[in-house]
């Protein structure tokens, strides 16, 4: 327990089993998550981000520098969730195969489509990604198609291991395909939610559980109370949930199910530091039960 937190607070994870062929870091647990479980014993992984900080304020510390300037490879979110810290990461490690356009160079946002793209880069409307909502993470489908291609790219790097990484993204998808029945039946008929954020996007569109309003008036935008009382008085009447993230202030998801009589969950936005594939769809999992308990 101690030596997972000190990991934690130094914002690093090395998991390496056997002869590693190829290093590589992810940007945040998720990422891990996936490169872990494609690569298996062939890969040594080493995540930057902690699960309960946002990934959007990062600062860029001397420990990711050197992790970057041994990696083979970097698997990011991308759309420019880490543009606030993981330029600065590459340029300073000068390692030249994991820039951005090398084979070294990975964002899971690049290969799936985007939610909300094109919006225009205008700050007053917010933390606003005009390449499109980067919380791509929080649909297991997608992860699916990420962990495909992520094989692709390993086998690449370390043509020894291909097949074992097919196998392996192959495995994976096939663990979310037997899971989508059951989330999309316990999801059925879900009034919706009031999310903190727009983190939460891609799961209520795979679940195809509307989106009732945010608790942020814009994306990265703090509420006040005179907007989250216009929240209330807009959803007087109807029935839903409120989920926000750990790491979100709790006060104004409280006050909006509080007047509204509705339940609250908050949940982690990404698995644990050294996450499984089990631990990931349980993640989900726990995400599903909170908006389904709307109806109870």
């Amino acid at each position: 327990m101690i030596t997972r937190m000190a990991l934690a607070a130094g914002a690093l994870l090395i998991a390496a089993g056997g002869e590693a062929a190829v290093n590589v870091v992810a940007t945040t647990s998720s990422m891990g998550m996936l490169a872990r479980t494609v690569g298996g014993d062939r890969v040594r992984v080493t995540v930057l981000a902690p699960p309960d900080r946002d990934a959007h304020y990062l600062q860029a510390k001397p420990s990711m520098i050197l992790a970057a300037r041994r990696a083979d490879l970097i698997v990011a979110v991308g759309a420019e969730l880490e543009i606030g810290w993981l330029p600065a990461v590459l340029q300073s490690a000068a390692n030249s195969r994991i820039l951005p356009g090398q084979p070294g160079y990975l964002e899971a946002a690049a290969l799936v489509p985007l939610l909300e793209a094109g919006e225009a880069a205008d700050r007053s409307r917010g933390d606003v990604h005009p390449r499109g909502n980067p919380h791509v993470y929080l649909d297991p489908q997608r992860m699916a198609d990420v962990a495909r291609a992520l094989a692709g790219r390993l086998a690449a790097l370390d043509p020894g291991g291909a097949d074992r990484f097919r196998a392996n993204a192959a495995t994976f998808a096939s663990a979310v395909a037997g899971r989508v029945p059951a989330w999309k039946q316990r999801a059925q008929g879900a009034p919706g939610a009031v999310l903190y954020h727009k983190d939460g996007n891609y799961l209520m569109a795979f679940l195809e559980v509307p989106v009732l309003g945010y608790i942020e008036p814009l994306p990265g935008i703090p509420p006040t109370a005179p907007q989250l009382r216009d929240l209330v008085q807009r959803l007087k009447g109807r029935q839903g949930v409120v989920v926000f993230t750990t790491g979100q202030p709790s006060q104004g998801p409280e006050f909006i199910a509080s007047a509204l009589g509705w339940k609250s969950a908050q949940l982690p936005l990404e698995p644990p530091l050294d996450a499984t594939a089990d631990d990931y769809l349980g993640l989900i999992d726990r995400w599903v039960s909170a908006v389904a308990g709307a109806r109870l």
